[in-house]
């Protein structure tokens, strides 16, 4: 086989080992300014790559003339793509024998788009899967071969069911593709009524709000573990939350209703304990250590 691979996040590592020895290019998004520092960046899946000892490309805009014709120089057999960022043009589809392989983090038709997991987790679905399905110009809208389903956890966080879901993924990419390569395989049209979009998250959805239900913001809280994280605002200002779990009690929404083991704060319906946190320019901290120097007590007010 010769496929070129489309990746660019963590997602997509599994999957790129695994089929390294067939891969004759790996595709990623362009380095990128992360941190506090904001310096350039290599995407994790460019890292393994050059580790791999694979030949990389990183272009602004994969539907250029000129790395479109580089594509067909490859005489691919497949695309392979699995959260590389970008939607291919016909013309990039076109350039490989079978067409482009999505491995897409959800049971499609639902939950299209750049963030299937995080949006499960936030409408608090306890299902989800792998959808292993043939590229169309369209966004996640193409046939599908295959569908692995799988249980989320109650308190399984994005990180960890992404992690969970890029395994699966990799073995329905070594099991299907060389049956892909020789044409054997089925193809499903999805039911475009039972249809949904699963956007980009944006930073401020991250916010846990107090006024809300604490299972709903809790499963904010999950949705948006490790990234890009999940915050409070409180009259010292913003504390990153870490690790929460969800508690009983009964106040007006912000209110401290405990400060040890850890600190227990009311939400609209709930209450959430804070395990683990981060005050804004600081270490990251346990929730006692946090409450202790914040000198907090008993019906104060976040």
């Amino acid at each position: 086989m010769r496929l070129v691979y489309f990746g660019t996040g963590t997602f997509a590592l599994p999957a790129l080992r695994a089929l390294a020895p067939h891969i004759v290019l790996v595709v990623t998004q362009p380095d990128r300014p992360t941190g506090r520092g904001m310096k350039m960046q290599p995407a994790p899946a460019k890292l393994v790559a050059q580790e791999l000892g694979l030949p990389v490309q990183s272009p602004e805009k994969t539907r250029a003339p000129e790395f479109v014709a580089r594509l067909r120089e490859l005489d691919a057999d497949s695309l392979v793509v699995a959260s590389y960022g970008q939607i291919l043009s016909t013309a990039v589809l076109e350039s490989a024998r079978r067409g482009g392989i999505n491995l897409h983090g959800s049971i499609l038709p639902e939950y299209r788009g750049a963030a299937p997991i995080q949006c499960c987790i936030l409408e608090g679905r306890t299902e989800t899967g792998i959808t292993l399905m043939q590229m169309d110009r369209g966004m996640d809208t193409g046939d599908m071969i295959e569908i692995v389903r799988t249980p989320i956890g109650p308190d399984e966080t994005y990180g960890e069911l992404q992690d969970r879901l890029a395994i699966i993924a990799a073995d329905l990419a070594v099991g299907w593709m060389p049956k892909i390569v020789a044409g054997d395989y089925p193809r499903v049209p999805q039911d475009s009524d039972r249809a949904t979009i699963a956007p980009k998250i944006e930073k401020s959805e991250a916010e846990i709000i107090f006024s809300k239900p604490a299972y709903q913001e809790y499963n904010r809280f999950r949705a948006f573990t490790p990234a890009p994280g999940p915050f409070i605002r409180t009259t010292q200002g913003f504390l990153r939350l870490h690790t929460v779990r969800l508690a009983e009690g009964k106040a007006e929404p912000g209110t401290i209703l405990a400060v040890s083991p850890e600190p227990v704060v009311a939400f609209g319906e709930g209450a959430l304990r804070l395990v683990e946190v981060q005050p804004e320019g600081k270490r990251r901290m346990s929730g006692r250590d946090w409450a202790n120097g914040a000198r907090l007590r008993v019906g104060d007010r976040l």
